[in-house]
């Protein structure tokens, strides 16, 4: 993920942690719906973005969503939040501009 702009972050943790997106570089979605980020840094530090099981399992392609979302707010101006919503539709990207 390096090269992204810095005024994208991705709330995690159910919002109590924001994670700027120009600090990831791997994605990790396992089988039960857990997506987690490892930060670039020397700790090689992982932080859980959602933890897809206790409220049902995301789509299959839900990191490369987060991806493409990130991609398409790091091209635009101002500062963005990106955070995960589950409704009657099912999970997405929910992005809001700060």
């Amino acid at each position: 993920m390096s090269g992204m702009a810095a005024d994208v972050w991705i709330a995690a943790n159910d919002g109590r942690d924001l994670v700027r997106a120009d600090a990831i570089v791997l994605f990790r979605f396992d089988d039960t719906g857990r997506l987690t980020a490892q930060l670039r840094d020397e700790a090689r530090v992982t932080v859980t973005l959602l933890e897809g099981a206790a409220s049902g399992r995301p789509p299959g392609d839900f990191h490369r969503q987060l991806i493409r979302t990130i991609s398409e707010l790091a091209a635009s101006s101002g500062a963005h939040l990106v955070y995960a919503h589950k409704d009657d539709r099912g999970w997405h990207w929910v992005s809001e501009t700060l």
